[in-house]
């Protein structure tokens, strides 16, 4: 089945009753914003659904292996609220630029950590690192400074890989429900 690209979904805000769920704090519950892949390269166009595999998403393909994909790094997230703060510093980022393959809203950033399972519907991911920017990601930044998303530079606003415990199919407005670490 082949799937059309569509726009990122803003959820706005959650359900009074999602935000006030007594097993998940308001900061661990979000939505999936955008499902981005490629056939190599970026940046990662939307789709509306994929079949997430323990290999990464179905249809998603990376240039240099080296260097992306493989089971720790299967899936590459990124967080909407922080490309909205990067678009108003004048970055030209937007969902999928960095390669990220979903594209999440809702969550307190600053949780997810290496060590940190991640579940999107019935999708279970394990967060294994934080994602070194590359030279490929250079256009989405002012002076091409790759570096406003490092890790070591600006802590709290890299990408995170994870590997995937549990695969299954993710739509757009799915809920994301951050686990403890």
């Amino acid at each position: 089945m082949q799937l059309k690209p569509v726009e990122a979904f803003d959820p706005g805000p959650t359900t009074s009753e999602e935000r006030s769920s007594p097993i998940v704090s308001p900061a661990r519950l979000g939505r999936l914003t955008s499902i981005n892949r490629s056939d190599g390269g970026v940046p990662k166009k939307p789709v509306a659904e994929v079949l997430i595999t323990e290999s990464g998403l179905t249809g998603d393909r990376q240039r240099d292996l080296r260097y992306h994909g493989g089971p720790d790094r299967a899936v590459l997230l990124y967080s909407m609220e922080l490309i909205r703060a990067l678009q108003k510093e004048g970055h030209s980022i937007d969902a999928g630029a960095t390669g990220e393959n979903l594209t999440v809203s809702g969550l307190d950033w600053k949780l997810v950590v290496p060590g940190t399972e991640i579940r999107v519907a019935a999708v279970r991911l394990l967060v294994t690192k934080y994602a070194p920017p590359c030279h490929n990601i250079s256009g989405c930044f002012l002076n091409g400074d790759i570096t406003r998303v490092a890790q070591k530079v600006h802590p709290g606003w890299s990408r995170v890989c994870a590997k995937v415990l549990a695969p299954g199919t993710v739509r757009v407005g799915d809920s994301v429900r951050l686990g403890e670490r």
